[in-house]
């Protein structure tokens, strides 16, 4: 795991997932001047989603569960124990965000076919 958050970083991923979150805030920037179209609430909760459900979720609790990680040797007795606790605490975060990514996605595609 280690490895895989090394790797993870890099420009392609940095810039389609922050790429994505400045999409959904250019989003709720301009529902600001079209509230009144039949797929403003569809772009809001959508974008909301993302930005809060996905993008939050990953710096506030992923992101730090990754680096606590990152300072442990992984054969040693901390980094077992440690690694106890982040698999549960990280999968349970990882399967809220790929849930509010999977509702976002749903409700922006919906908002495109009105």
């Amino acid at each position: 795991m280690q490895a895989i958050n090394i790797t993870v970083i890099n420009p392609l991923f940095m810039t389609v997932f922050l790429g994505t979150g400045a999409g959904c805030i250019f989003i709720l920037v301009s529902l600001l001047f079209r509230w009144q179209r039949t797929s403003a609430i569809y772009l809001l909760v959508g974008s909301l989603l993302y930005l809060f459900g996905t993008l939050g979720v990953t710096i506030v609790f992923n992101v730090p569960l990754n680096e606590a990680l990152a300072l442990v040797k992984p054969d040693s007795t901390n980094g077992l124990e440690l690694w106890a606790s982040y698999l549960r605490d990280w999968t349970f975060w990882n399967h809220i965000r790929a849930a509010a990514a999977f509702a976002a996605s749903v409700l922006l595609a919906i908002a495109l076919s009105h």
